[in-house]
């Protein structure tokens, strides 16, 4: 299946990526963050358990399901105050 994934803020930088069309596998956000990591560094320490993602601009859990055509985006975690 062929995905959209989106990178944001300092996870964009940190790859050197800030989106990319990628054919895959992956059944699952988890799945696809292994696949991403397989890469080495910098993209196996960007993608920590930290990581907050968004399936087609839901907020998702790493369990959730991967669809053909899905939009994934990677985010650091938000703090505010």
């Amino acid at each position: 299946m062929r995905i959209r994934i989106l990178y944001f803020a300092a996870l964009a930088e940190q790859v050197d990526c800030r989106s990319e069309e990628l054919e895959t596998n992956a059944a699952s956000a988890s799945e696809l963050i292994e696949v991403l990591r397989a890469r080495g560094d910098p993209w196996r320490s960007a993608f920590d358990s930290r990581i907050q993602i968004a399936i087609n601009q839901h907020l998702a859990r790493q369990a959730d399901s991967l669809g053909d055509g899905d939009e994934v985006a990677f985010f650091p975690p938000v703090t505010g105050g």
